[in-house]
């Protein structure tokens, strides 16, 4: 039975594991988003979160921590600095996994793990979508007022010559 063992140890040995997951942070940290497996990048996931968590508040004990985890000089000042710029508020969930489909050697179920704020198609997306709809609701709705005093002179128009008309039919009634 295999009752309260949660960790995927992923065909490896624990130093092999350990390796592994560091690199890949690495790699994910510098470059933001990294193409794997699925199990791979739950894992990975679980191993980068509670680093970021530490990035936000900036010590030297905090830095050493992470450097244990990362053994990488760049990863560290790329995570306490432009990575804890973007993500610094937020309170949990700076990484995204994104299925991709399955890899053609042998099926194994492939993703992308990105960091949130770091995918500028998604937030280009997300934002501009919103702003367009209030900007052209608020056109139209300055238009329908520009179009107001446009509709009625239009009518005044329409309604002269429709004025003889209405006395003619008027006329022959009368007569």
């Amino acid at each position: 039975m295999r009752h309260g063992k949660k960790i995927n140890h992923l065909g490896r040995t624990s130093a092999h594991r350990k390796a592994m997951l560091s690199n890949m942070a690495t790699s994910l940290i510098l470059h933001k988003r990294i193409s794997t497996t699925l199990a791979k990048a739950k894992e990975l996931k679980k191993y980068v979160e509670p680093l970021v968590t530490r990035a936000k508040e900036d010590t030297t004990h905090n830095r050493r921590i992470a450097f244990s985890y990362l053994k990488s000089k760049e990863a560290i000042k790329a995570l306490f600095g432009e990575v804890i710029e973007k993500v610094g508020t937020r309170p949990g969930g700076y990484t995204r996994i994104i299925k991709t489909g399955f890899r053609l050697g042998d099926n194994a179920e492939m993703c992308i793990i990105e960091l949130v704020d770091f995918n500028e198609l998604m937030l280009k997306d997300a934002k501009p979508a919103k702003k367009t709809t209030r900007r052209s609701r608020r056109s139209s709705g300055s238009k329908a007022t520009d179009a107001a005093p446009a509709a009625p002179v239009a009518e005044a128009k329409t309604e002269e010559p429709s004025a003889p008309e209405a006395p003619v039919e008027g006329e022959t009634e009368e007569k």
